[in-house]
């Protein structure tokens, strides 16, 4: 369902995801699956991600390619997938996870710094001795990136960045 240079993006995320988590201690298994899931509905078109993932924010409906985690999570529960766990984690890569998933964490973390992206580097050296702290870097850099160009921040992202607040 994905373009061949997206598929080469898959790969690198799912062995990255597996790699921060045997480093953690976490389901290697499981991060790897939703790593190889996590853009399943990324190439869908603007009326299909629409359709499989309403709009919860304005964000969303002008930006309808922001639904693609949401929408991926539909097309999955389709096709029979019930691991609540990967489920969350194909969802939540575009916003960042929620709490008290670490194989989410896994993921997002994986998407944004995997070697083929060539930025982030320190995040991904960060997330194999500290997962917390690699996820903590990764949302406060989105942020205030997007706050710096006065860019709004999906909610969900929001609400991420303030749990992860001391």
């Amino acid at each position: 369902m994905v373009k061949p240079r997206r598929f080469e993006h898959v790969l690198r995320v799912a062995e990255l995801a597996r790699d921060i988590a045997l480093a953690g201690g976490l389901d290697a298994e499981r991060a790897y699956l939703a790593g190889i899931l996590h853009d399943v509905a990324r190439d869908l078109p603007d009326h299909e991600l629409l359709r499989l993932a309403p709009p919860e924010c304005d964000i969303d409906s002008a930006h309808p390619l922001a639904l693609h985690g949401r929408a991926g999570r539909t097309l999955l529960e389709h096709w029979g997938v019930t691991d609540r766990i990967i489920l969350e984690a194909v969802e939540d890569h575009t916003t960042g996870p929620r709490a008290g998933n670490p194989v989410s964490a896994c993921v997002y973390i994986a998407d944004v710094s995997e070697p083929g992206r060539g930025v982030n580097d320190d995040i991904r050296a960060l997330a194999l001795t500290d997962l917390n702290a690699a996820l903590s870097r990764a949302i406060t850099s989105k942020v205030i990136y997007l706050q710096g160009r006065h860019i709004q921040v999906h909610p969900r992202t929001l609400q991420t960045y303030r749990t992860l607040q001391p």
